[in-house]
């Protein structure tokens, strides 16, 4: 059985998706928000190699970027909770799927929304308060055809 990233078509199909999602969300007025600050010029890129890393591929994200920690905390410090940011980022998400095409299997669109809905509501909304709250060398959570990876 193939790993989730290899049925979402590998780190081309991700960043396919990624850019989907942030084209997405810029349009977005509620998401959208969460970018006015900015972000990285290879914002597309970097997720792309996280979601990757994530699902099953190559862990280029944490050999070239960063690790856990540093990802947690671009997203902390925000106070919380963003409920409503939250539900319109995972309907970007699901509305990005549809635009690349991986809706199509409804079982790898589903690992999918469940990957993101989790990564969006828990893993990154852990710190609220702020960044300096993150602890030290977190490692990317793994996700596979059953969730939650635990090691």
């Amino acid at each position: 059985m193939p790993t989730v990233y290899e049925a979402a078509g590998g780190r081309e199909g991700l960043l396919r998706l990624a850019g989907a999602w942030r084209a997405r969300v810029m349009a977005d007025s509620v998401v959208g928000h969460a970018f006015s600050h900015g972000f990285h010029p290879q914002h597309t890129e970097r997720l792309a190699a996280y979601w990757t890393e994530a699902l099953g591929g190559p862990c280029t994200y944490s050999e070239t970027y960063g690790d856990e920690s540093s990802v947690v905390r671009m997203h902390s410090g925000n106070g919380g909770p963003h409920e409503e940011m939250d539900r319109q980022a995972i309907a970007c998400f699901d509305e990005a799927l549809e635009d690349v095409g991986l809706v199509d299997d409804q079982r790898l669109c589903a690992v999918l929304h469940d990957y993101f809905a989790w990564a969006t509501t828990a893993a990154m909304g852990q710190y609220p308060d702020s960044e300096a709250d993150v602890p030290d060398g977190l490692d990317i959570p793994r996700w596979s055809w059953g969730g939650l990876v635990r090691r």
